[in-house]
């Protein structure tokens, strides 16, 4: 069986915090500000192992900023884990990293020392990496709260939300049909192939769960990866008598 995230990035209403003109947050390698009172973002996750989720968060000010993270669990099952990475965009190790066993408070707050409070300065951001690893066996949803914080951790400037969702029963098992992807790794194009006259919904996500396309597999498809950049992607069959399944394919240019 498979595990299928749902992440929607929910933002609080203007009336309960307004985004503030001196901060951008954009998913990593984007450019829609997902800044507190911006329309949601959804992206969905493609595998079970525990993944993470990239945010830049720009300092559009006039002077140098020295931002901590709060993050706060609203509601998050027992047994699921999560942890974070921050640091300067230039920072080539991803900047300090803090596990599930460190940030044991809610809510916690990145350290303010001198080691890990590093300068943003204006037109500069910093990288925020949280990462989710939901319990096994457990359908729930799960919401956490970012907030960029001032140097003393105490004077919340900005937020972004994440809501997981996490369907159990959708854990990858043995393919109960064989489909077969090929050339894997691929350059222009993939052929998917079904062994039966079984019919398939699927749809082909990145490494970032974002969803490249959707389609229906009737006995053989060919489909182009020209436009497609060198990576990780997934494709996830459905069926009506046949539990989901997933395939991992490389492309490589």
């Amino acid at each position: 069986m498979r595990k299928i995230y749902l992440l929607l990035f929910l933002f609080l209403p203007l009336t309960l915090l307004k985004a503030q003109d001196n901060i951008s947050i954009y998913l990593e390698g984007q450019n829609t500000d997902l800044s507190s009172g911006i329309s949601p973002h959804t992206v969905s996750a493609p595998s079970g192992a525990t993944f993470d989720v990239t945010f830049e968060i720009h300092n559009n000010s006039a002077i140098t900023q020295k931002w901590r993270i709060t993050r706060k669990q609203l509601s998050v099952p027992a047994g699921w884990a999560d942890g974070l990475c921050w640091g300067h965009s230039s920072d080539p190790f991803g900047g300090a990293c803090y596990s599930s066993t460190q940030m044991t408070t809610n809510p916690w707050t990145s350290p303010g020392g001198a080691a890990v409070l590093f300068d943003i300065l204006p037109g500069e951001y910093g990288k925020m990496k949280p990462d989710f690893n939901p319990a096994d066996g457990i359908s729930a949803f799960a919401h956490y709260r970012y907030y960029i914080t001032n140097s003393s951790g105490l004077s919340f400037l900005d937020s972004v939300d994440v809501m997981v969702d996490y369907v159990a029963e959708n854990k990858v098992v043995k393919d109960p049909v064989s489909v077969s992807i090929v050339p894997n790794p691929a350059d222009d194009y993939l052929q998917l192939s079904g062994s039966n006259s079984e019919v398939f919904t699927f749809k082909i996500v990145d490494a970032m769960g974002a969803v490249i396309m959707k389609d229906v597999l009737s006995g053989s498809k060919k489909i182009s990866t020209a436009d497609l950049k060198s990576g990780v992607y997934f494709v996830n069959f459905e069926s009506q008598n046949n539990k989901p399944f997933t395939r991992k394919v490389i492309i490589r240019h």
